[in-house]
């Protein structure tokens, strides 16, 4: 763990959504990473029966579209070197494809 304080806003985030749907954080975790636009499948692992059916309960949540924003901002990832560099003296000369490293708006 890089940065302890940034992975307990995660989880403060999750767990905050969990409550207000009345779910788990872990609820929350799966589905928000079942939505992500480049993942096909999870493998989960539990414990117990009651922690994996808790498990398989996030295959039927929905997240909002504000709860995935929120998920998003807090979870985002630093720009790592070259690409904070590149948006400082290139990103005028960006293509299509860089620009989906523009992180600006952080």
């Amino acid at each position: 763990i890089r940065d302890q304080d940034r992975l307990w806003q995660i989880v403060d985030v999750l767990v905050d959504i969990g409550k207000a749907r009345g779910v788990s954080g872990a609820q929350v975790a799966l589905a928000w990473l079942l939505g992500r636009p480049a993942v096909s499948s999870l493998v989960i692992g539990a414990r117990s029966e009651a922690q994996l059916k808790d498990n398989i309960a996030a295959a039927s949540l929905t997240l909002s579209f504000d709860e995935r924003a929120r998920l998003d901002a807090v979870s985002r990832p630093p720009v790592l070197y070259p690409y904070w560099h590149q948006q400082l003296t290139a990103k005028g000369r960006f293509g299509p494809a860089d620009l989906v490293l523009d992180r600006s708006d952080i």
